[in-house]
């Protein structure tokens, strides 16, 4: 886990705010724990954890939820992410 934000980290956390209003965001860059599998890079922000809770999801299912983040990121910064896990709850 990295201590210090990163530019993809700080990124991130910008846009969920942005979009979804969170009660809470948490976002851990957990690219350390991937080093030496698939999508790993030298210097982390590739593999992330986050965890949102919105009252936006009021209502969405687990698709949907998933749908309105990748959307709040965007294409440009979903490109440089390896993995995404998420959880979204209201």
């Amino acid at each position: 886990m990295s201590v210090n934000k990163g530019t993809v980290t700080r990124e991130i956390e910008e846009k969920l705010r942005a979009a979804l209003a969170p009660r809470v965001l948490e976002v851990v860059d957990d690219s350390e724990s991937h080093r030496g599998h698939g999508g790993y890079r030298e210097g982390g922000e590739s593999h992330f954890n986050v965890m949102i809770r919105a009252d936006h999801f009021k209502g969405l299912s687990r698709v949907a939820r998933h749908r309105a983040v990748h959307a709040a990121l965007g294409p440009d910064l979903m490109a440089r992410i390896h993995a995404l896990a998420l959880d979204l709850d209201v």
